[in-house]
Order: structure tokens, then C-alpha cells, then sequence
């Protein structure tokens, strides 16, 4: 398959639009996530008071993302389908590792489905999949617009992952297990410190101290990871690659057939009757001698 075959086979490309809306949406992100390592002690203490408002601004600029990038380029009925199937799969997956020291296969399909999908749907489907998955569990709260960021990059990263018209095989399913190890430990690091300024004790050797020097904090953080979260995120880490090693290959064919069968990219055209017969396509308006459907006559219109 050409580069052009299979970008054509991806129900969604970045456009102007939807490029600036995730811009602009990933820098407030970052800023929520990476705050603790670089506020003076007067901006943390108002951070605390005020944190309620990024939840609030984040979760509408996660959405509006999501509108761009989905009707940008008209997508159609095909996408959204494919974007809700895969979706409650992830979701139906995280019920199944809920709870359990980490154990989360939702990770190894959204490494595989953004692979096939491009980076694009990739970014949507890890922030969808991850919302429903909440309402799901009922893991609603102000950590989920940071969930479904963390996530929606988790899941465009692996679309962006080299030579995705070439490689195949057992080289293209061993890149993405070690893309998705260390995707997992990624996304573990990056919640660890959204949560961190909230979860550790006060006055501990692991809590955020506001306005102390990046580098303490940093140590201070990098021991809450080891004390608190590592035995969670290894095992995501671990199972995530496991999967893919033992089950990549089938999903990854199984995933190409079903874009090859939708044929996102196949423009739709509506051509009418001619007088010879009715249009095969099944896309016509009806001639004549028969209906669009079938190459029967209409009664009463003679044969």
C-alpha cells in the first residue's frame, strides 16, 4: 500500500482547524499537568483555590477538539461507527482491569487501533474512549480532562509512529509493544503529577512544597512515583506489551480489513438511471424500467 492508499484508508485528517484547536488545547494541558515543577509557593497556594476552573476550561476545549476534527472533512456515518465500536471495546476492556494493580487492556488496543487509524482519529478515540469508560466505572471527577488528554496523546502518538504503509510483519508488532511500554509508563507519569500536589501527605518527604527549587520538587516527586504508583504503572506497562506481542498481529489485520472495507477515503456520487436500465450501484434514483434496488419493473409502469 503507498502513502497516499493508506492515508486514504483514515476516516480522519488533521486540518488547519482541528491542528489549532488541539494546539491550543494540548499547551493548557501541559500547563495543568507540569504546573507543581514550575510555580512559585504564591501561585500554588492560588492554584488550589482555583483549580475547579481548569477542570472547566479543559473538559470545553477537549470537546471542541474533538467537534473539529470530526467535521472538518465531513466525516461520515463509517467513522463515527468505527469511532463508537472501538470505543466500547476500550471501555468493555477497562472493566475487565479495573482496580487490579494497574492492569488496564484498553491500553494495548488503542496503541493498535491508532497505529491503523492514523494519529488523527487516534487523538479522538483515546479521549472518547476514555470518556465513556468513566461514565462507565464511574470514574468521573476533575482528574478525567487530564485523563482523556493523557490518553488522546497516548493513542496519537502510536499514529505517528514510522512508516505506517511499509512495515509489517514482527518488526511493525515488536516497534509497538516497546512504543507501548513505554507509552504506558508516559501516561502514568504525566497523571502521577497532575495528582501529586493533592494526594501526597503534608510535611512527608514525597509532597509538593510550592515555591521550593524544580529540582527538589522534582526529587520529591520522582519518590512519590517509586513509593506510591510504580507497582501500578509497570504492570500497565507490562501487560500493554504482552498483549501486543500475543495478539497485535491478528488485531492489526483484522483492524487494516475493516478500513479497507469501509473505504473512508471512496468518494460517494448518486448518478440516475440511464434508459438502458436501472443503476447497479444501488446509488441511483431510479430509471424507467426499474427501481435503484433491484433490476425488477415498477408495476404498472410496464416491462
Amino acid at each position: 500500500m503507498t502513502a497516499a492508499g493508506a492515508a486514504g484508508t483514515r476516516p480522519l485528517r488533521w486540518s488547519p482547524r482541528s491542528t489549532t484547536a488541539l494546539f491550543l488545547v494540548s499547551a493548557v494541558g501541559a500547563a495543568g499537568f507540569g504546573w507543581p515543577l514550575m510555580a512559585s509557593e504564591s501561585f500554588g497556594v492560588a492554584y488550589g483555590a482555583h483549580a475547579p476552573w481548569l477542570f472547566a476550561l479543559l473538559l470545553p476545549l477537549l470537546l471542541a477538539v474533538l467537534l473539529a476534527a470530526v467535521t472538518e472533512h465531513g466525516a461520515g456515518a463509517k467513522a463515527v461507527a468505527v469511532l463508537g465500536v472501538l470505543a466500547a471495546a476500550g471501555s468493555a476492556l477497562r472493566l475487565l482491569g479495573a482496580g487490579t494493580a494497574g492492569l488496564q487492556p484498553m491500553f494495548f488496543l488503542m496503541v493498535l487501533a491508532g497505529r491503523v487509524l492514523g494519529p488523527a482519529f487516534g487523538f479522538v478515540l483515546g479521549a472518547v474512549t476514555m470518556f465513556a469508560s468513566a461514565l462507565v466505572t464511574g470514574g468521573v471527577g476533575p482528574w478525567l480532562p487530564f485523563q482523556m488528554l493523557a490518553l488522546g496523546w497516548f493513542t496519537l502518538g502510536a499514529g505517528l509512529l514510522p512508516a505506517p504503509d511499509r512495515l509489517r510483519g514482527r518488526a511493525e508488532v515488536v516497534m509497538l509493544a516497546g512504543y507501548g511500554a513505554l507509552a504506558s509508563l508516559l501516561y502514568g507519569l504525566a497523571m502521577n503529577l497532575q495528582g501529586w500536589p493533592w494526594i501526597a501527605g503534608m510535611a512527608s518527604g514525597i509532597s509538593f512544597v510550592p515555591g521550593d527549587p524544580l529540582v527538589e520538587n522534582l526529587h520529591r516527586y520522582l519518590a512519590y512515583v517509586l513509593a506510591t504508583s510504580l507497582g501500578w504503572d509497570v504492570p500497565r506497562a507490562v501487560l500493554t506489551t504482552a498483549l501486543v506481542l500475543v495478539a497485535g498481529g491478528p488485531v492489526l489485520r483484522a483492524l487494516r480489513r475493516a478500513t479497507r472495507r469501509a473505504a473512508f477515503g471512496a468518494p460517494v456520487r448518486f448518478a440516475a438511471n440511464g434508459p438502458g436500465g436501472p443503476d447497479r450501484s444501488g446509488a441511483g434514483a431510479g430509471g424507467p424500467r426499474g427501481d435503484a434496488l433491484s433490476d425488477r419493473p415498477i408495476p404498472g409502469r410496464g416491462s
